[in-house]
């Protein structure tokens, strides 16, 4: 044998071997789920921090129209509209700090007579939410409004 078809043999035969190397890499799954888990678990985690956030903004807009409500209902037992306006403002600043993910410092609201139906008691409550993790997520998102608004009704005297 010359020199030039030991060298196709040998080049022959370290093709077959790199087929044979691959093809048992091809049919091995050992490490596939490591894989895997490498490629899957960062799109999860981002979908489990965005769900994390905005369920924190949801509560704290729920959080701000049960605020509203509370205050509302305890309105009701005012005779008029500087004693409804007093007993909103009291309940506001003893029982807000008590609901979650709302910080009482943050919370703004007006009470006062309807001016489209006299018989009707407004409470208006507005929340800075700018403090939320919502806002800390990737800044592509189409993202709610930083100030949480929420009203709330009664019906003044009788039926």
């Amino acid at each position: 044998m010359n020199s030039t078809e030991s060298k196709a043999a040998a080049t022959k035969c370290q093709k077959t071997l790199h087929l044979r190397i691959i093809w048992r890499l091809c049919r091995e799954n050992s490490g596939t789920s490591a894989i895997e888990f490498a490629l899957l678990s960062p799109i999860f985690i981002l979908l489990l921090l965005g769900m994390v956030a905005y369920g924190i903004y949801f509560g704290a807009s729920n959080s701000v129209q049960q605020i509203a409500a509370d205050a509302a209902r305890t309105a009701i037992a005012g005779l008029n509209e500087t004693e409804r306006q007093a007993l909103v403002t009291s309940f506001v600043n003893n029982n807000a700090s008590g609901y979650p993910f709302v910080d009482s410092d943050k919370l703004t609201y007006q009470a006062k007579d309807s001016t489209a139906d006299g018989k009707q008691f407004v409470v208006s409550i507005q929340y800075d939410a700018s403090n939320l993790p919502v806002w800390n997520l990737f800044p592509a998102l189409p993202m709610p409004g930083s100030t949480i608004s929420r009203k709330s009704t009664i019906r003044v005297g009788g039926i």
